[in-house]
């Protein structure tokens, strides 16, 4: 999806997508009553929850980190949003599937941006994503260490390392880590996925990473196929 545009019609929202538009206003808006007056219309409509997030809530928080940047919008408003955005995923989380929360019970994630890389929103959408889809995840913040994403990778006992670099001057530090990874013998023990605004797929190739998703919705699934699940 283009950031800026309306929520597509999938032909899972056909019926829903006047929802999922007032839905996505609404948060824009810092309307938190009818953010969730319409999550809970939305999960009375059958609308599958996961979907609603991976693409309704995706993109909403995808222009919200394009109007904190442009400047159109200040901390307080992304505060503001963020919040609504918060209560109306717990609404969406607690109408899951028993089976679509087992389905990947046990799955962690450990993510976070590299050093002297300060950026954090998509890096957000990514971990908000993921956790709503079901995997366990450690956000370890922004200006992370390599040794601090293996520390906490080991600790944890993650499944993924999912590194973000919004900066071009910083990308270096993603195949410092898989070089330390390979060094301390650890490579085969977890699966390295890389993101960001400079990365591509030639770059996560050409340093060695398993995965690479160019927006947080591609992201998720391919956390999913790394730990098998299609």
């Amino acid at each position: 999806m283009n950031s800026g545009k309306r929520i597509e019609e999938y032909q899972w929202a056909r019926g829903s997508r006047e929802l999922l538009d007032r839905l996505q206003d609404a948060i824009l808006s810092y309307n938190d009553e009818e953010a969730k007056i319409l999550t809970r219309k939305i999960i009375e409509k059958k609308v599958d929850p996961l979907v609603v997030m991976n693409y309704a809530i995706a993109n909403t928080t995808r222009l919200l980190g394009d109007k904190f940047e442009s400047g159109e919008i200040f901390l307080p408003h992304l505060v503001l949003a963020g919040n609504i955005i918060s209560e109306v995923s717990e609404v969406l989380q607690s109408a899951l599937t028993l089976e679509k929360a087992k389905e990947l019970a046990g799955k962690i994630v450990v993510i976070g941006t590299v050093e002297g890389d300060i950026h954090s929103i998509g890096k957000n959408i990514v971990a908000m994503l993921m956790q709503a889809n079901g995997f366990k995840v450690y956000d370890l913040g922004v200006d992370v260490k390599s040794d601090v994403f293996i520390e906490q990778a080991k600790t944890k006992n993650a499944d993924i390392i999912a590194i973000s670099s919004l900066l071009t001057t910083t990308m270096p530090y993603q195949r410092e880590i898989i070089e330390d990874l390979s060094s301390l013998n650890l490579r085969n023990k977890f699966k390295v996925m890389v993101g960001g605004g400079p990365i591509t797929q030639e770059w996560a190739d050409e340093i060695g990473a398993d995965g690479y998703g160019k927006d947080a919705v591609e992201a998720v699934n391919i956390a999913k196929q790394l730990v098998g699940i299609s």
